[in-house]
C-alpha cells in the first residue's frame, strides 16, 4: 500500500511539473509579464474550484467507459466519421502526403529517438495495425494505429493523426480515437494502451486525459527535433 501511495505521488508530481513547464514555455513565447502569470494562477485556481465542484455533483472529467465485451468490426462508425481497414494499394499515397507536414511527421517518430519510421516499414510490419479515418462520404482525413501490438502481453502503442489540415481541431481525432481504443480493447484483447507525446503539446495531453490516459512518467531530453531538445511524456490507459 505504501509503495502504491509513493508511486501515485510521484506520478502526480511529474504531471504537475510537465503541465507547468508547458504553460510557462507557451507563456514566454507570447510575451507574458510578471503580472500576467499572477492572473494566470488565479484563473487556474478558479477553474480547479469549478472542476472540483463538478466532481462533487457527480460529473466526471474522464467519463468514457470502454466495454471489453462489446465486439466491434470494421468499419468503426462514429457520429461524424468512420475508421476502416487500411488499404495499402489505395491509402499509401495519402499517408505519405500526410507525413510530410509539421504535424504529420510526428506520427512516425520512434518512441525513444527523433528518427522516423520509413513509411513502407510502418505499413508492412505485421505487428502494426492501421486504420484509416474517413468522413461519412468516405473522404480520407487521417489515420489511427496500434504499433508493436503484443498479443501475449495484451498491450500496444497508440498513435493518431488527422492528416488533412482543414479537418484538424474539429473533434474528429478524439472521435476516431475513442472508436479505435474500443476496438483495441474488445477485438484485440488489449489491457494496456500507451502513448508518447511531447511535453510541450498541452492540447494533446489534455485530449489524452479526457480519453482516460494517465501520466506514467517523463523521459528527459528524449528527442532532438530541429536542433531543440524535448521531454517525452509517457501516458497509459489500463483496462
Amino acid at each position: 500500500m505504501e509503495e502504491k501511495i509513493l508511486k501515485e505521488k510521484l506520478v502526480n508530481e511529474v504531471s504537475i511539473e510537465v503541465i507547468a513547464k508547458s504553460i510557462i514555455k507557451e507563456a514566454k513565447e507570447i510575451g507574458f509579464q510578471k503580472g500576467d502569470y499572477l492572473k494566470l494562477a488565479n484563473l487556474l485556481l478558479d477553474s480547479a474550484i469549478k472542476i472540483d465542484a463538478g466532481s462533487r455533483n457527480g460529473e466526471s472529467i474522464n467519463s468514457i467507459n470502454y466495454d471489453p465485451k462489446l465486439k466491434t468490426k470494421m468499419p468503426l462508425e462514429g457520429e461524424n466519421i468512420l475508421v476502416r481497414e487500411f488499404d495499402k494499394s489505395a491509402d499509401t499515397d495519402n499517408l505519405k502526403k500526410w507525413l510530410e507536414d509539421e504535424i504529420g511527421r510526428y506520427f512516425i517518430l520512434t518512441r525513444a529517438t527523433s528518427r522516423s519510421y520509413k513509411v513502407d516499414r510502418l505499413i508492412e510490419d505485421e505487428n502494426h495495425i492501421l486504420g484509416l479515418i474517413t468522413l461519412k462520404d468516405n473522404t480520407p482525413i487521417g489515420i489511427m494505429a496500434f504499433l508493436d501490438y503484443d498479443k501475449d502481453q495484451k498491450k500496444s502503442e497508440l498513435r493518431k493523426l488527422i492528416g488533412e489540415p482543414i479537418y484538424r481541431g474539429k473533434g474528429f481525432g478524439k472521435e476516431a480515437t475513442k472508436l479505435w481504443i474500443q476496438y483495441g480493447i474488445s477485438n484485440l484483447g488489449l489491457q494496456k494502451i500507451y502513448l508518447n507525446t511531447l511535453q510541450t503539446n498541452v492540447r494533446n495531453i489534455r485530449l489524452n486525459q479526457e480519453l482516460g490516459f494517465k501520466v506514467e512518467g517523463i523521459f528527459r531530453n528524449e528527442c532532438i527535433i530541429d536542433g531543440k531538445k524535448f521531454d517525452l511524456l509517457r501516458m497509459g490507459l489500463v483496462v
